[in-house]
């Protein structure tokens, strides 16, 4: 069987089972299980395809996720994020456009640790657009900054899609981690830069309102209190890791534990809280194991059919400049976006686009980060971008998805902004897991 033939087999069966309505994860099993039959010789086949992906998930890489994730669900649920969301509310007084500040700022903390852009879209849809329409915010000014914490979430580290990311790929998951702390900021920046420039050039677009005053030692208790331990975790198991004192899943663990002495300490930890974040942690693990199981046997049979190798060669005959080739990758995640969720799109993307661009010469953490920030980009890009069509959900009645859509484009420039400046300038990512 030639090795385009192989492909066609192989994900005509996934897009077949995913158009029945079965899940992805249990399609690329399906897909795998008939893969190994045709290619590895039946019975036997199979059962040398299960023992090598149930190894896949003895892997040491794996370890944060589960802990991240519980790291996230233990900040939600004891409602320490909800403390540090109204300690930056308070904190920014009469600042216009302060609740846009709020929810990049706050936000950005929700989903890096909660790890599902869908989810924390959600949340804070329900949170802070009612609230930002009630003191008369325009909808762009509510909408768009929910929408681009994601890309910034994503990439900052904790962030367990790219632990994830990093395991399938089979690269350095610290080294992935750690590179995304610089660009992370300079994201950060460019969101912060947008809703100033925005309150610029329409003040009536996010009204200023009177707060009670606070003196600056009652602003100084505030900030120690409500916002330093909860970001001061996140701050410590990133140093941690840079400086090569702990591995990513020791860190992880720091972290865990970590919410865990806050949520003691601030007299919110309750059986009740404990039970919700274990069982959402759960769900969440549960489901990136399988998908860590199925695009481990995935890769082995694009490999064993010879369809990874004769994509490849294939993508290169074209003799594109890698450049070239960059963006058509780039373009590809941004077209499945409209249609699957990241961990699908990672699980079908990653076994062939990663070959490729080790073939073309790129850095692997450099290419990881740049596709992270295409898999949040696709999330958002109009017209089916899948956290679109969550904002709906959860605005206000009347909101149209031109309005969705117009509040998104700014961020979305920022992000693109940012991948530009990683290709001409790829030390912004290497630089500090160079060191």
């Amino acid at each position: 069987m030639e090795w385009y033939e192989a492909l066609a087999l192989l994900l005509g069966v996934i897009v077949f089972l995913m158009a029945m309505g079965m899940p992805v994860a249990l399609a690329f099993l399906a897909a795998n299980i008939v893969g190994a039959w045709v290619f590895m010789g039946g019975e036997r086949g199979i059962g040398q395809l299960l023992n090598n992906g149930l190894g896949s998930l003895t892997k040491f890489a794996l370890v944060p996720i589960p802990l991240f994730l519980l790291m996230g669900e233990i900040f939600f649920h004891t409602g320490l994020g909800g403390r540090m969301f109204n300690a930056i509310d308070k904190l920014l007084g009469r600042l216009s456009g302060r609740l846009s500040y709020v929810t990049v700022l706050g936000g950005t903390a929700f989903s890096t640790l909660s790890g599902s852009s869908m989810g924390s879209t959600a949340l804070l849809g329900s949170l802070m657009v009612p609230e930002m329409n009630q003191r008369g915010y325009k909808t762009h000014m509510s909408i768009g900054p929910i929408l681009g914490t994601g890309g910034l979430a994503i990439i900052i580290p904790p962030s367990a899609l790219a632990v994830l990311l990093a395991t399938l790929a089979q690269i350095d998951v610290g080294a992935l981690l750690i590179a995304g702390v610089i660009p992370g900021l300079i994201l950060a920046g460019f969101y912060i830069a947008t809703i100033w420039l925005q309150t610029r050039l329409d003040p009536d677009a996010a009204p200023a309102y009177d707060v009670e005053p606070l003196s600056l030692w009652s602003k100084i208790s505030l900030l120690m209190r409500e916002v330093v331990p909860m970001v001061g975790v996140m701050v410590v198991i990133i140093i941690l890791m840079i400086n090569g004192f702990v591995t990513p899943s020791e860190a992880a663990a720091f972290g865990a534990l970590g919410v865990l002495i806050l949520a003691a300490i601030f007299r919110c930890l309750t059986w009740e809280a404990m039970r919700k974040s274990v069982t959402g942690a759960l769900k969440v693990t549960l489901m990136a194991y399988l998908i860590v199981f199925g695009s481990a046997t995935f890769s082995q049979l694009l490999a064993f059919s010879g369809a990874s190798r004769g994509l490849v060669n294939w993508a290169i005959s074209f003799e594109l400049a890698p450049i070239a080739m960059l963006m058509v990758m780039f373009a590809v995640l941004l077209l499945l976006g409209m249609f699957m969720e990241q961990i699908s799109m990672m699980l079908l993307t990653v076994p062939i686009f990663f070959p490729l661009a080790m073939s073309l010469g790129y850095d692997p953490i450099w290419f990881g980060l740049i596709m992270l920030l295409a898999l949040e980009i696709s999330f958002t890009t109009p017209p089916f971008g899948l956290l679109l069509f969550v904002m709906k959900g959860v605005a206000p009645p009347g909101t149209t998805m031109r309005t969705i859509y117009t509040s998104a484009f700014p961020f979305i420039g920022c992000s693109l902004l940012l991948v530009a400046l990683l290709v001409l300038f790829p030390k912004i990512a290497l630089w500090l897991p160079g060191l």
